[in-house]
């Protein structure tokens, strides 16, 4: 029987998901606050106030006695390897944050959903083709009725859904070259931000040079919310954490599809986006295909109760694995 320290702890960790995963669904809302600062210095503003975040994150969490603070910055620099993995991830979020950025204040918040929706789709497949992994038959059967909705998409647009698959592909990418890196989230994060900081500067600073730049030109609410697009990417992070430290990874898995649901609620709700019965089709396939994924991953844990339950989803806009967040932002 579960004791109510246990339980209590369940509760807590389901309540830190909650929050992690609705931040991230209803960031629909906050980008278009940033107007009428475009996709691009919204971007930027992301990237330069983010790594000041992280750091102040780093600089505050505990560390074990004897433990150097920044150590493991040595560690990283002297792993070129490491260093190009984190690079090449930064550059991955970078283009899933302009795109996700870009469409929603376009009027695409909609397809940004259907992106997140099918994102464990191509994360499996990137298992199965680049790291040899094998798959059951409840995940190829997932796999394939998420072609077939994205298929039902392309013929209802009379185009490919581009927004989803970049997202999907991004996002996808993105958590393969985290995983390779095996760097925890935190101090990835410092380092991926800091590669972004200077370009991020750097495009801030041409535009002010060109009399386009909007920060500080809109009133103090709307500087004031550039600089909070730092703290509002890194604190559904240290949430996120909060959670997987506490709860098994099958329910964490399971909590993950909050954020696309209010990604395409904010759309359909609020933005007034319409849902042609071709998109409706495609969006009810792909519900398909996850009800068969969460089923499979859920089947497999019950299984193997000794083990950590691997869901093998990943975890939505944030864009981290749960083991490497878990050991980074525990302490936090």
């Amino acid at each position: 029987m579960e004791d109510s320290g246990s339980a209590a702890e369940r509760r807590l960790g389901v309540g830190f998901g909650i929050a992690a995963y609705g931040a991230w669904g209803l960031f629909p809302l906050y980008w278009p606050l940033l107007e009428p600062a475009g996709a691009g210095e919204i971007l930027a503003h992301r990237m330069a106030w983010s790594l000041l975040a992280v750091l102040i994150l780093l600089a505050l969490r505990r560390v074990p006695d004897g433990v150097a603070r920044w150590g493991w910055v040595r560690e990283i620099v002297r792993t070129p390897r490491k260093v190009a993995l984190l690079a090449a991830a930064a550059v991955a979020i970078s283009v899933n944050w302009f795109v996700y950025i870009w469409s929603v204040n376009h009027g695409h918040t909609v397809d940004t959903a259907f992106g997140y929706f099918i994102n464990p789709l191509v994360t499996v497949l990137f298992g199965v083709f680049l790291l040899r992994e094998r798959l059951r038959r409840l995940q190829w059967a997932a796999v394939g009725i998420g072609a077939v909705a994205v298929l039902v998409l392309a013929v209802g647009y009379g185009k490919a859904p581009w927004i989803a698959l970049v997202l999907a592909c991004s996002f996808g990418t993105y958590g393969l070259l985290k995983k390779l890196a095996a760097v925890p989230a935190a101090e990835a994060m410092a380092v991926e931000s800091t590669l972004q900081f200077l370009p991020a500067i750097g495009y801030l600073v041409w535009l002010a040079s060109q009399g386009t730049l909007d920060f500080a030109h809109h009133g103090a609410g709307n500087t004031g919310l550039l600089i909070l697009a730092g703290p509002v990417t890194v604190v559904p992070l240290i949430c996120f954490g909060a959670a997987a430290n506490r709860l098994p990874l099958s329910v964490v898995g399971l909590l993950q599809f909050l954020a696309p649901i209010l990604q395409f609620l904010c759309g359909v709700l609020v933005q007034h986006e319409s849902v042609p019965p071709a998109r409706l089709a495609g969006f009810l396939i792909v519900w398909l295909a996850l009800v068969l994924l969460t089923v499979d991953a859920l089947r497999n844990a019950r299984r193997r109760p000794g083990r950590a339950a691997s869901t093998q989803v990943p975890l939505a806009e944030a864009e981290v694995e749960a083991d490497a967040a878990t050991a980074a932002v525990a302490q936090a």
